[in-house]
């Protein structure tokens, strides 16, 4: 009977296999036509807007077709998902903005351990790799078995009452909400980029495809909109990188013959490092810096002489009757000056350390290969160094496979298949389809640095691709190159490069058509809507299923609880995206202390309590107060804003063992153990022992 049961039949995953050949095959097609327009004259103006448009309207078109407002089917997909496809769609919402567009930069920058103040791309891999195990023996199966639709439902089945699955329910809001506000700044990032409009309205244009999938079908809609985004994100991402392993190793598959450029690398670094020429870049930054540290000295005196000076050079100009753009630029000059010497003295302190930063060897960047920043038998700095970096990267690597674990959105995949069993094998579905791009990811690192160093450095300011003009308008943190030391040959120390860059501009830098760029973009969106579907549905059901029903008799049906659900998600997704506008952060940070606070607030009290018998409710509600609350106060001692208003006697001083802030985790997690523990232990009720007879 079980091959005739929903998700398992036959027949049923024939059509499905048949019906995933005909997508791949289409787009494939579709791809040979852009190709083949492109070369028949089509304007690069309109394949980013093309491919935009075509695949956000592919994604609404199977929301639409799923639309439903059966609960089951909104909220777990009627629970009859077939395992391999569930893998599928788990990997897409994993391969969120962070993994597509950021991991390779993170590789690029920091090498393979990083640096003392930021850990290396490799502890993105293993962390999130070993994450997967962890949600396969210790959380998945287990609540599958349960039968539940949220992952606060868990702790209102296990321990009772409100309180708990209030407390998880909120954590999930803050969590997903973290996350997703790094999803729509991809999204925005990337439709802009295509489509030439504004950062702000890129995020709308993207957003109207995302609510699309979510709002009318829910989880049933976003998994198969996710399983088509993988093959995308699939295509976007190997076709580039296989291109570059071919173009300059003559091997298209890059994981296996990568290796091959990380002694020419470590060969160019040296070059680079007795350069004269970068020594003169490196003399330039450091000037600038002293510069701005100077100004800082007297704020309000510096800024006065500056706005006098600007002034004075355009009554010259314009007494000289000189060039319009040269008086048009130093009145922009004069009109981007700050303020204020509040505003002039947060800018000017920004402006000073990132040109230390740059006034650095290798423009700041480590050594890629190297084991570790630092080293354990140099002086006493390069000790320090070599503990900082080993440190920060295996307690990021920590947080990453813990926070795994605990990722809501994540772990409501798993209640989609039909059976405890297929959420066994639905993650190693998943874990198989994530190698696929993970394997992939630190050879794109190595074979786009291999690029800059031999090719771009060395190549002429007034021979620069159009490209690069274009992504430094798009923001300049992105991109910036300026020739510091006059020569007009660019060096590396002048090329800065944002992680959220290198993988979108890979076939740009490559050298490919353009509607290769346009892939690349579209896997990009694919990635970050994808996972930005699942964020939705989990704040949305955080919000409506756990914290304004919950357990409260309340007079509505299914259908209005979907209703009201799906307009609470709307709600979510427009306060995400006016977040997303400020451009608070990176994609990066933002992803990784979403996985810290979902680390700390969530795995060990839900491992005690499918373990541990005795964890009881005050046991819970104490390890996730205690753990989401040290990780939250850890990040927000780090803020800058927030210790200018709060003063640094209520936050923590400094960092503690030297970790970084987004790595709270690693102080969330044992105190949320700890706490529920202890708390259990005292809590625990009296074992029930039968009444004495005494004998008279």
């Amino acid at each position: 009977m079980a091959e005739h049961e929903p998700g398992t039949g036959t027949a049923y995953l024939h059509r499905l296999h048949r019906t995933l050949a005909l997508y791949v095959v289409g787009v494939l097609g579709f791809l040979a036509l852009m190709a083949w327009a492109e070369q028949r004259g089509l304007s690069r103006q309109w394949i980013g807007p093309i491919f935009l448009f075509l695949t956000v309207m592919a994604y609404a078109a199977i929301g639409v077709y799923g639309r439903t407002a059966d609960s089951e089917e909104y909220y777990v997909a009627g629970r009859r998902i077939p395992p391999m496809y569930n893998g599928m769609a788990a990997a897409a919402d994993w391969m969120s903005a962070a993994s597509f567009i950021s991991l390779s930069g993170a590789l690029y920058l920091q090498g393979f351990s990083g640096t003392p103040g930021q850990a290396g791309g490799l502890a993105y891999l293993l962390g999130w790799t070993g994450g997967f195990c962890l949600v396969a023996i210790l959380i998945a199966p287990h609540l599958r078995a349960m039968g539940l639709y949220t992952v606060p439902e868990f702790f209102h089945v296990r321990f009772g009452g409100r309180l708990p699955r209030s407390i998880a329910a909120l954590a999930a809001v803050v969590c997903s909400f973290i996350y997703l506000v790094a999803q729509i700044y991809g999204v925005g990032l990337i439709a802009s980029r295509l489509t030439g409009v504004q950062f702000e309205i890129g995020i709308m244009l993207g957003l109207g495809g995302m609510l699309l999938c979510s709002f009318l079908g829910g989880m049933r809609a976003i998994t198969w909109t996710q399983v088509a985004q993988y093959v995308v994100l699939l295509l976007a991402f190997l076709i580039p990188v296989s291109w570059l392993a071919y173009k300059q190793l003559g091997n298209p598959l890059a994981p296996l013959v990568y290796g091959q450029h990380l002694g020419k690398i470590a060969s160019l670094e040296e070059q680079l490092l007795a350069s004269p020429a970068e020594q003169q870049v490196i003399a330039g930054y450091l000037r600038r810096a002293q510069d701005f540290e100077a100004r800082l000295q007297d704020v309000d005196a510096a800024l006065e002489r500056q706005r006098q000076a600007t002034q004075e050079r355009i009554h010259r100009l314009r007494a000289q009757n000189a060039d319009v753009g040269l008086i048009v630029a130093a009145s922009r000059e004069l009109a981007a000056m700050p303020r204020d010497a509040d505003t002039a003295r947060e800018r000017w302190t920004r402006e000073m350390r990132e040109n230390y930063a740059r006034a650095q060897p290798l423009g700041g960047l480590p050594r890629h290969s190297q084991a570790y920043a630092g080293d354990p038998d140099g002086t006493a700095q390069e000790q320090a160094d070599y503990r900082d970096t080993r440190r920060n990267f295996l307690a990021l690597m920590f947080c990453l496979m813990v926070g795994t674990a605990g990722l809501p959105h994540l772990l409501t995949r798993y209640y989609t298949v039909p059976s405890v069993a297929g959420a066994r094998s639905s993650v190693a579905w998943s874990l198989f389809f994530i190698a696929i791009l993970y394997l992939s990811a630190p050879a794109l690192a190595v074979l786009v640095k291999f690029e800059v160093m031999n090719n771009l450095v060395g190549s002429h300011f007034d021979a620069l691709p159009h490209w690069m003009a274009q992504w430094a308008r798009v923001d300049a943190s992105l991109l910036s190159i300026e020739d510091i030391n006059g020569d007009g040959i660019v060096q590396f120390g002048e090329i800065h490069l944002g992680a959220d860059l290198i993988m979108l501009a890979t076939p740009e830098l490559g050298g490919l058509p353009y509607v290769v760029s346009g892939l690349v973009a579209a896997g990009g969106l694919a990635a970050a809507l994808s996972t930005a579907d699942g964020l939705l549905l989990t704040i949305s059901n955080a919000l409506v299923r756990d914290l304004y029903f919950g357990d409260r008799p309340r007079d509505a049906s299914p259908e209005q609880r979907v209703i009201l659900t799906k307009f609470t998600l709307l709600a979510v997704a427009l306060a995400a995206a006016f977040v997303a506008a400020l451009k608070p952060s990176d994609i990066l940070p933002l992803v990784t202390a979403s996985f810290s606070l979902a680390a700390s607030a969530f795995v060990p009290v839900m491992v005690l309590g499918i373990f541990w018998r005795g964890t009881t409710r005050q046991g819970a509600v104490a390890g996730m107060l205690g753990g989401l609350g040290v990780a939250a106060y850890y990040m927000l001692s780090h803020v800058p804003a927030l210790r200018a208003t709060l003063g640094p006697w209520l936050l923590a001083d400094g960092l503690w063992w030297g970790i970084q802030p987004i790595s709270a985790g690693v102080f969330g997690v044992p105190a949320g153990l700890v706490l529920a523990a202890l708390v259990s232990w005292i809590t625990r009720p009296a074992p029930h022992r039968p009444p004495v007879r005494l004998e008279m």
